[in-house]
């Protein structure tokens, strides 16, 4: 086999996707110090990291809302690091709804924040 037909092989037997039965969803509201410590951004890198979906913004009241979409342990690692968030950030408190999976993020943002 060639060198091009070998990455070829390789770039088309990546994991395929989970059926839309088997992905669920997740709403968190994260509390405690988690404004102003990049707690938004290191969130949306570690979920890009996971390969979920969703979105990420901060609320009036000094929390951080979040919601996002895909498999069940890639989730349950967010919502872990989520407990810890960035090294700056001190979290006192974490939310956590699981919700239907809707399929409706194409990637996961930093949304506006409610002011």
């Amino acid at each position: 086999m060639t060198a091009e037909a070998e990455m070829s092989e390789e770039t088309t037997s990546a994991v395929p996707e989970p059926p839309a039965d088997e992905l669920e969803g997740v709403h968190l509201f994260i509390s405690g110090k988690v404004q102003g410590v990049w707690y938004r951004a290191c969130t949306q890198q570690r979920a890009v990291e996971l390969g979920l979906t969703g979105w990420v913004r901060n609320l009036y009241d000094g929390r951080v809302e979040a919601v996002a979409e895909g498999p069940h342990d890639a989730l349950q690692a967010l919502i872990d690091w989520c407990h810890r968030g960035p090294d700056l950030a001190r979290v006192v408190d974490v939310e956590t709804e699981w919700v239907d999976f809707t399929g409706r993020f194409d990637g996961f943002e930093v949304a506006a924040s409610l002011r």
